[in-house]
């Protein structure tokens, strides 16, 4: 768990410790009691795990330099955590996290850190979704060089606006490409059919084919006709 401090003790908090989550929403901090969730063993969550697996087994393959060299490269990849402070990955943790992005976007993985060279600026437009008809979400900004990712969300309530735990990766596309993309078949295949009047959510993420370096994604949501 993250914890910050003032002189009266902690203040605000992120994760979990001894049975107890914190977070934060819109309406403040709050502490919450831990919630196992199911564990259904889908063939997207093996996939993901097998992913994790190899990833860590290619960490320790990796001769002593080159760990070096991923640990001296962390400063580069620093980023914003949840109290707006700069932080830095490990070495194991940025190799893992250019990587896994290569994989999915169907590129070769990496075993030297790359210069940081930035990951595109591809911005979600206008989403489309019919029950029983076309899938679509509208982008510009994306050129060639970047993989788009497409995640998506089932059906959920129209009145949800935070989508952020639902989101799942859909597909990808080139960028560059033709606007809108149309996702009906992977949608499909993965959510079925959402419901008339439920709001369904789209994220777009750019990953540079090079590093591996994602941005941190452009969301679009519509309400289901």
């Amino acid at each position: 768990m993250k914890l910050k401090w003032s002189g009266f003790g902690a203040t605000d908090g992120r994760g979990k410790i001894n049975g107890h989550v914190a977070s934060k929403n819109r309406s403040g901090a709050y502490a919450r009691t831990k919630v196992s969730p199911t564990n259904p063993q889908t063939a997207y969550q093996l996939t993901a795990r097998a992913l994790l697996t190899s990833l860590s087994q290619g960490w320790r393959a990796l001769t002593q330099a080159q760990r070096t060299a991923w640990n001296n490269a962390v400063s580069g990849y620093a980023r914003t955590d949840v109290f707006g402070d700069n932080r830095n990955p490990t070495g194991k943790n940025l190799y893992a996290r250019l990587n896994a992005n290569l994989v999915n976007i169907g590129q070769a993985q990496i075993t030297s850190p790359p210069l940081p060279s930035g990951a595109g600026s591809v911005v979600a437009g206008t989403a489309s979704v019919t029950n029983g008809g076309a899938k679509n979400i509208a982008h510009t900004g994306d050129v060639a060089g970047y993989t788009i990712q497409v995640w998506a969300t089932p059906g959920v309530s129209a009145g949800k606006e935070f989508l952020k735990n639902d989101y799942r990766l859909l597909t990808t596309f080139t960028g560059g490409a033709v606007s809108p993309e149309v996702v009906t078949a992977a949608y499909d295949a993965r959510f079925g059919e959402p419901a008339v009047g439920t709001r369904v959510g789209f994220k777009l993420v750019s990953v540079n084919d090079t590093t591996g370096e994602s941005s941190t994604g452009s969301e679009s949501t519509t309400i289901t006709v």
